[in-house]
């Protein structure tokens, strides 16, 4: 679908006519519930990159440690079965941003790659509407800072999907001239940008998670006195791993003299060694966005959401099968944490079956702002679940590599794929590490996953969206 001729119009008349439903239907609903609504709840979105389940000292890592995530948790509620939509990068972020299957959007690869690549023609379409555009009808001000990748073309960048402010990376840095397959690759120089514009290219890796977190802090005190959403997406701990100088004063001379040798390349496998420190560094990211909302008095009115975009490539799943690319429950059951005080309850744990793509609902229906109507969202609200109150709302949850359903979990019940048939079943209610098969034991319970399958893959055949495509795209360039 070429968009040379109509991307910004159109995305500016989408926005446009969504504002205007969005205050016509809110309106009564506004006015009547403004006393209690008042102020309206900040939210705030920490993403990782890569970053395994058992990669938070909280969920029991002794490999890292997390002394303000852990904080945090003691504080609010960590979520035991969390699922992300995708064990990859950008079918994952798609779900989050749309509250739908990355299938349903086209969103499930990239045009070229299992995600996208730089100048990829293909990328979230602008007629789709994100969480921030959905905030953004009722008011909220909207900014991300970090790694997009749902499009790197000017008319897919996330100034033209309801952010107001952006700072950060196309896609993944290791997109770059050092990728250890650049001979097949062929990568441009990374770009680094502020709103539309690239500012640097190839920027010190070893700043990133910092800049970002300067950049979120900043966004936080230019509006504390507004409701807004904040998005960040650290390219960390996606490989090749970085950190900040006084993260490496931890570091051996050992590991410190094998990098000074990288010499323009970058040793992937002694960056590997950084594990540590680079959780350590995303903690301090962490404390400090926790620290501005305390400081700006506006802790008790926001929403805070730590996880992930995916399983480790690194790190450590903890009791989980599984890992990055997996559709076992290490690829895609992410450590998640949320505090919100007063309204979540501390020190709790839920075990409820939630999703990344439920966020979109459920900020919306906090936020008094209405979803599009025109289109299936997969996300449910799941407020009450998140304060204990409810069961989870979702009968089935489905786990796709690309755009191949692998398998359906139902309850405690999870039944994988192979060529569209019943190839094992687990019980995670007892095993949680998907390793006694139980299919042979429980065919009618299989029967019944297979029926939410069927049932699935007819309504994606009669209710899906196209992704964007554009037409010569190019390498993005100061």
């Amino acid at each position: 679908m070429p968009l040379e001729k109509r991307p910004e119009r159109k995305s500016r008349v989408k926005y446009l006519i969504y504002f205007l439903f969005g205050i016509l239907t809110n309106f009564n609903f506004s006015l009547s519930s403004f006393a209690a609504q008042q102020p309206l709840p900040n939210f705030v979105v920490i993403f990782t990159d890569d970053q395994g389940y058992g990669d938070l000292s909280c969920f029991g890592g002794t490999h890292v440690e997390t002394p303000r995530i852990d904080k945090m948790a003691t504080e609010g509620a960590k979520l035991t079965s969390f699922y992300v939509a995708a064990p990859v990068c950008t079918p994952s972020r798609a779900a989050l941003m749309t509250g739908s299957y990355p299938k349903r959007i086209d969103m499930a690869t990239g045009s070229r790659f299992g995600v996208l690549l730089s100048a990829d023609s293909k990328g979230l379409h602008p007629n789709e509407i994100t969480i921030a555009e959905t905030l953004k009808s009722v008011g909220y001000k909207t900014g991300m800072f970090g790694k997009w990748h749902l499009g790197d073309q000017p008319e897919l960048l996330p100034t033209r999907q309801g952010f107001d402010e952006h700072f950060g990376i196309p896609y993944s840095h290791d997109i770059h001239p050092y990728h250890p397959r650049q001979d097949h690759f062929q990568f441009p120089a990374l770009p680094l940008l502020d709103g539309e514009t690239v500012i640097e290219m190839d920027p010190d890796a070893d700043f990133l998670t910092k800049r970002i977190t300067e950049r979120a802090v900043d966004f936080i005190k230019r509006h504390k006195e507004d409701p807004f959403f904040l998005y960040i997406p650290h390219p960390i701990p996606h490989t090749p791993l970085h950190v900040s100088p006084p993260l490496m004063e931890s570091i051996s001379s050992a590991i410190k003299n094998e990098l000074k040798k990288e010499d323009g390349n970058i040793d992937y496998k002694t960056r590997n060694k950084l594990f540590k420190q680079a959780i350590a560094e995303i903690d301090w990211s962490v404390g400090e966005i926790l620290d501005t909302l305390k400081a700006q008095g506006i802790d008790e009115n926001t929403l805070v959401l730590f996880t992930s975009d995916n399983g480790p490539a690194v790190g450590n799943a903890g009791p989980l099968k599984g890992k990055k690319g997996s559709t076992f429950k290490g690829g895609m059951r992410e450590a998640t944490v949320v505090r919100w005080p007063g309204k979540i309850p501390a020190g709790s744990s839920n075990n409820e079956l939630m999703t990344a793509m439920d966020l979109h609902p459920t900020f919306a229906k906090l936020a008094g702002a209405t979803l599009p109507s025109d289109r299936i969202i997969d996300g449910k609200d799941v407020w009450s679940t998140l304060i204990g109150k409810a069961k989870t709302p979702h009968d089935a949850f489905f786990y796709h590599r690309g755009n191949n359903l692998q398998a359906v979990r139902s309850k405690d019940w999870k039944l994988h794929l192979k060529d569209g048939k019943p190839s094992a079943l687990f019980d995670l209610k007892t095993d949680i590490g998907e390793s006694e098969d139980l299919l042979a034991n429980h065919p009618k319970i299989a029967n019944k996953l297979m029926a939410y399958v069927r049932e699935f893959e007819k309504d994606l055949a009669e209710n899906s969206r196209p992704a964007a495509f554009v037409e010569n795209p190019k390498a993005l360039k100061r």
